[in-house]
Formats: C-alpha cells, structure tokens, sequence
C-alpha cells in the first residue's frame, strides 16, 4: 500500500527548483508513475508528511510560528506604506 495517497485536487501551487541526486531524481519519477501523479505531488506530499510526523520539528515551529508571523506582517505593512507613498 502506497504511503501517499494519489492526488484529489489542485492547490494553490508556488514554484521550487532543488537538485536531487541520481537516484533519488528516478526513484521519485518512478513512484509518481506508481501513484499516476506528477512529481511535484510527490515531493509536495512527502514534505507534508516529514512535517507531520517529526516531533521535534513540531515543537520547534510552535515556538517559531510568531516571529515569522509577526515578519511577515511587517513585510506586508512596508509594502502597503511604500504603495501608499
């Protein structure tokens, strides 16, 4: 039984260029075959699944989760100031 589940519908989607090695490059095109996906599904959901079940992860984004939201409202303040201007 495969681990991920084939793909129900279409996110809102964001661009990544990453180098894989050889196999790992053939590997994922093979189990994107497998699941009849496409690779960015399998990457995208494997990723899903690393942050789901890694514990420390987990801990360590609850206690970081602010300061990248308070950031990002700041970015997003400077950038309607400066749209403003």
């Amino acid at each position: 039984m495969a681990l991920l589940k084939a793909p129900s519908k279409q996110p809102k989607t964001t661009t990544l260029q990453v180098r894989l090695e050889e196999d790992v490059r053939h590997n994922l095109d093979r189990y994107a075959e497998f699941l009849d996906a496409n690779p960015s599904y399998v990457v995208s959901e494997a990723l899903k699944l690393l942050f789901k079940k890694d514990a420390a992860f987990r801990l360590w984004l609850s206690q970081h989760t602010d300061n990248h939201n308070q950031a990002q409202a700041q970015g997003d303040a400077r950038t309607k100031t400066a749209q403003l201007t």
